[in-house]
């Protein structure tokens, strides 16, 4: 009885234990339902649902007249889920799918069956069919049999992805930049893409994605939850046709002079709106890309190009006139045991200020400057500064490089500085900067600020316009302007840019060659020329600077950045000229009216054989040409004197005639 009772006691026990237990069960089994059930559900959701941000479509960028620059274009990566179809739909419709995929992606359908019938066998949600579509071939994959009946039923998954495509290629890829995410929150923004991103960016979406597997998630449903927002549209003043003429003139002369690099911008004189920029370096291959915005990032001595902004400076403050005669001696003075040479190994003897600007003498222009400022370099300086020379200037464009000014007042400053910067040496400014104070040159004193966008739209309509912007109302005298002005159309006509002088067509500038890596054992040059056009009423500045040019070759800048100036004003000039701009007169000369009876006469011939344009003004031939659907390649102004096909030679379709004029 005793070991019965024993027993019968821990029975109870145990009971009692068990009983506690599933008490403690139940409970705990009422507060996740009641209490906590909603949390853990919440958690379950989460670890198979989940937001997936989706990235808007970016702005597209425009150039002046609405050429596209860079654009979002959607490509797509479409998906199988073989387990969501129903067997009645698989069975009656597998077949017609196997032969439009197959017809689609160009293989057999038998291959293209046993994939599919091998993912449905094996579970598979989400089999790659094709990715990298654009959206027409999505739209025709879409209506496929299976597919068509949407991702529930014919379990169609599809993944959507922006890409930005630039319809210009490489040209002017550096001016038009990108914007992009490098590691972690760190950003990359360069050219205007990285300047305007905010403009571009738009607003993100959400999609809400259910997990099927490792790391794979597929869509929810057929729609975003929330659709993204595109970005504005940009409207840049970057003109695609000067664009292509000032890149094609840019890297004919690095190659032609095996130039380690260079840089051009064109800007509109009035506005500051800038019409292209070309930056070309030279890889190991020998090839030239676009790799660095040389032309707002590359602070380089100037050269040359430096004393007009010297010589301005002089001129208001009234220590100098351009009359002034200035002793250049036999070509070499010293300055403290250091020699200033000119490229005139002869010298130039006396000659007044104005001359000795136009043949770029650098004796000249160190004694000149140190005779006037040597007792108070600081108003020197000061001067450059109230002309906005050691400033920048003040683009949205990340990367500007700071300009390099000595100054009596900071450390570094030293005998030498002064003779030194009268000639562009120990100071540094970017291509722009330059081109910006030549372009106030040309502007009768007024500096406007380098523009790159005009206008920030939506579809069509306009949110913001970016209006010109004056950096300084006037950097110098009028009188003073025009004294400059004259000397810059003098260099060109009989000074060191004489090669570029052409009566029919008036160009003012400065030509600038500096020593570079003269402090090594490779000593090498950087060219350069800087100027507008036409040079009494200027709608185009230019600056051209290439680095590196062989020295067996060329390197003076009137030889080597010179050309590709006159090349630019040249082709500009033939494409932009406007019937308002015409000078109407009662009186038409006889030469006028035969000129008028030829044209119209060309214009009524047969258009069999190429017509003869021997004679004809550039300006006609290329209407005529340009009326029949020719392209037209013009080199040289004036009339035509040569012209390829030669006439009488049967017309090709899309031909490219070359015309020669002179």
């Amino acid at each position: 009885m005793e070991k019965e009772a024993s027993i019968l006691k821990k029975f109870y026990w145990v009971s009692a234990i068990m009983l506690l237990i599933a008490v403690c069960i139940a409970v705990r089994l009422v507060d996740l339902q009641l209490v906590e059930g909603d949390a853990y559900r919440e958690k379950a959701e989460a670890a198979t649902l989940k937001n997936f941000t989706i990235a808007p479509n970016r702005g597209n960028i425009f150039g002046a007249n609405n050429q596209l620059l860079a654009s979002s274009v959607p490509e797509y990566e479409v998906r199988f889920d073989a387990v969501t179809v129903p067997e009645e739909i698989y069975r009656k419709e597998i077949k017609m799918l196997a032969d439009s995929l197959a017809d689609f992606l160009k293989t057999s359908p038998s291959s293209i069956k046993k994939k599919l019938d091998r993912a449905r066998l094996s579970k598979n949600r989400y089999l790659l069919i094709a990715k990298n579509l654009d959206y027409e071939s999505y739209i025709r994959i879409k209506a496929f049999p299976i597919f068509k009946h949407g991702p529930y039923k014919g379990g169609f998954v599809t993944e959507q992805e922006t890409v930005r495509e630039h319809p210009l290629g490489d040209i002017a890829s550096r001016t038009i930049g990108y914007h992009r995410n490098a590691s972690g929150d760190e950003e990359v923004k360069l050219g205007i893409e990285g300047a305007y991103t905010h403009f571009l960016a738009g607003k993100q979406g959400q999609r809400l994605k259910q997990k099927i597997a490792h790391n794979q998630w597929k869509p929810v449903n057929d729609v975003n939850e929330i659709e993204p927002k595109d970005g504005f549209d940009l409207v840049t003043t970057i003109d695609v046709t000067i664009q292509d003429i000032a890149h094609h003139a840019l890297l004919e002369q690095l190659i032609t002079y095996q130039a380690e690099h260079g840089t051009v911008m064109v800007m509109e004189t009035a506005t500051g709106d800038i019409k292209a920029v070309s930056n070309l370096g030279r890889t190991k291959s020998g090839k030239y890309i676009e790799s660095f915005n040389y032309a707002i990032g590359e602070s380089h001595e100037p050269g040359s190009t430096f004393k007009i902004m010297g010589l301005l400076a002089a001129l208001e403050d009234k220590v100098i006139d351009t009359s002034d005669v200035v002793d250049t001696e036999n070509g070499i003075i010293s300055f403290y045991g250091r020699k200033v040479r000119d490229s005139n190994r002869k010298g130039y003897g006396k000659i007044s200020i104005a001359e000795a600007t136009v043949v770029s003498s650098n004796t000249a222009f160190a004694r000149m400057i140190t005779d006037s400022y040597g007792d108070n370099p600081s108003k020197f300086t000061d001067r450059l500064h109230a002309m906005n020379v050691d400033q920048k200037t003040g683009i949205l464009l990340e990367g500007e490089g700071t300009p390099k000014i000595p100054n009596p007042s900071k450390k570094g400053w030293n005998g030498l500085s002064l003779p030194w910067m009268a000639f562009g040496y120990g100071v540094s400014l970017t291509p722009l900067q330059t081109l910006t104070f030549y372009n106030a040159i040309g502007n009768n004193g007024i500096m406007v600020k380098p523009r790159f966008v005009e206008e920030i739209r939506e579809w069509d309509q306009v949110v913001h316009r970016v209006a010109p912007e004056i950096i300084n109302p006037q950097i110098a005298s009028p009188e003073n302007i025009k004294k400059v002005q004259k000397i810059l159309e003098n260099t060109v006509t009989y000074g060191t840019g004489k090669s570029l002088y052409n009566p029919d067509f008036s160009l003012a500038g400065k030509t600038g060659t500096c020593q570079t890596d003269y402090w090594t054992d490779s000593l090498s040059y950087i060219s350069s020329f800087v100027g507008y056009f036409p040079a009494q009423s200027p709608k185009f500045s230019v600056i051209v600077v290439i680095h590196k040019p062989e020295k067996k070759i060329g390197y003076y800048g009137a030889d080597v950045a010179g050309p590709v100036f006159k090349k630019i004003a040249q082709k500009i000039h033939v494409q932009s000229v406007r019937a308002e701009s015409l000078q109407w007169t009662d009186k038409v000369s006889d030469s006028l009216n035969k000129s008028y009876n030829r044209y119209f006469s060309l214009l009524r011939q047969e258009k069999n054989v190429m017509t003869d344009l021997t004679g004809v003004t550039g300006m006609d031939a290329v209407a005529l040409l340009e009326n029949e659907g020719f392209t037209v390649e013009v080199e040289g102004l004036g009339k035509v004197i040569k012209q390829s096909p030669e006439a009488g030679t049967p017309i090709q379709k899309n031909e490219t005639v070359k015309l020669t004029l002179q």
